[in-house]
């Protein structure tokens, strides 16, 4: 792993010499994160690179907070690093205090879990109920807690899925600094829960807000697996010996778009986790370049080997959520016949949110001046990321 802070590096050696007089053993950990949602696409990238020898504010020991038990988006990706995976129902008082208050070491909370529900008011009582499960079992019981990592997400500028449409969003790029908009949004009551708690902390516990927008990553077992999607659709596709059509708008096709790296992100959590400029600041995360769905879609058709259409109008547009319906059954012989780890097509495929992300009616862009401005100067180019994304569900034998 790269780090292209290599001065952030050199510091945290040069602090572990003069505290321990160079020659002294050093303890074995420097620092110990909790990750909640560690099967999600961002937590497995805090997964991977959090136990890095040479990841900043190491070494790092690593609990692994999931509600589901290992899988091979968590356990053998993550073999032989210091990770220790708990499995825990956060939403759950009584789990997530059993399981998270022994957890007294703790120095860094990355929080990344959350869970959808097709109303806002049920996604604000069931989100806002983990997270104060979470710092309830946590905040009192690790006295070495430095800081709380959040991440939220680009809907803080637009409103919830169901508000959109009906508030009028920000115009973009979209700054930290804008108001919030006047809608039910479970991204807000996120902050003011975390702002509530650490404040009893006194200062001790600093916070950073994490917003990328869609995500480019790998899970097996994520809400937002939004490549793991289009390469089950491209799959399915090449397997019914049909093309790979569009199904976006126009606007998303030709305008221009940004992704955030799911690796990126974790790297911007352990950036602001351990820098001291980037505390008690909410931060967009973003690739910092743009694109083209016009100009990804032949690479993605070009990965699979099958012939693809782009956007043909408004009367030729269609869903995902109507084109995949009755294709388990197909997924089913796929994942036989070229012996793929064992999924369901549902977990794999989220038809609905890659339709809202193809979907959209408007160019919505991020501005990442303010992470730049604070010393975070980790990009990602999104095309290549796209690919490296394709590459991984295949190495882990996810799609064919």
């Amino acid at each position: 792993m790269s780090w292209w802070w290599a001065g952030a590096i050199g510091a945290a050696k040069k602090k572990i010499d003069e505290d321990y007089g160079g020659g002294a053993t050093a303890p074995k950990f420097q620092s110990v994160g909790l990750v909640i949602g560690v099967t999600g696409i961002v937590g497995n990238s805090l997964a991977e690179i959090l136990p890095l020898s040479d990841t900043p504010g190491g070494p790092w020991k690593v609990y692994g907070v999931s509600r589901r038990p290992r899988s091979v988006s968590f356990g053998s990706l993550n073999e032989g690093l210091a990770v220790e995976h708990i499995q825990c129902d956060v939403s759950d008082p009584d789990d997530a205090f059993a399981k998270l208050s022994p957890l007294t070491d703790v120095t860094h909370v990355f929080y990344v879990a959350w869970v959808n529900r097709i109303v806002e008011a049920e996604n604000r009582e069931v989100n806002s109920a983990m997270l104060r499960n979470v710092l309830a079992a946590v905040l009192p019981n690790a006295p070495n807690l430095q800081h709380i990592c959040l991440q939220t997400g680009r809907k803080h500028y637009l409103g919830s899925f169901e508000s959109i449409g009906k508030v009028k969003a920000h115009e973009p790029p979209f700054r930290e600094d804008l108001p919030r908009l006047d809608c039910p949004n479970f991204y807000y009551d996120l902050e003011d829960i975390l702002f509530e708690e650490v404040a009893k902390r006194e200062g001790a516990v600093t916070w950073s807000i994490h917003r990328p927008t869609t995500i480019f990553g790998f899970s097996t077992c994520s809400l937002m697996n939004f490549v793991g999607s289009l390469c089950a659709y491209a799959a399915i596709c090449r397997r019914e010996g049909a093309p790979l059509k569009w199904p976006g708008s126009r606007v998303a096709w030709e305008g221009f778009s940004d992704a955030s790296d799911a690796d990126l992100i974790a790297e911007h959590h352990i950036w602001a986790a351990i820098d001291p400029y980037a505390k008690n600041e909410p931060f967009n995360c973003s690739n910092g370049d743009l694109f083209k769905w016009k100009h990804l879609w032949p690479l993605l058709a070009r990965e699979f080997g099958v012939e693809w259409v782009g956007y043909e109008g408004e009367e030729r547009r269609f869903k995902l959520v109507d084109a995949m319906k009755e294709k388990e059954g197909l997924w089913e012989e796929m994942v036989a016949e070229h012996a793929l780890a064992p999924t369901r097509l549902e977990e794999v495929g989220n038809w609905w949110f890659v339709d809202a992300v193809l979907g959209v009616e408007e160019v919505h862009l991020d501005s990442m001046n303010k992470s730049k401005e604070h010393g975070f100067l980790g990009f990602r180019n999104t095309v290549s990321s796209f690919i490296s994304w394709i590459d991984k569900m295949r190495a882990y034998r996810i799609v064919p």
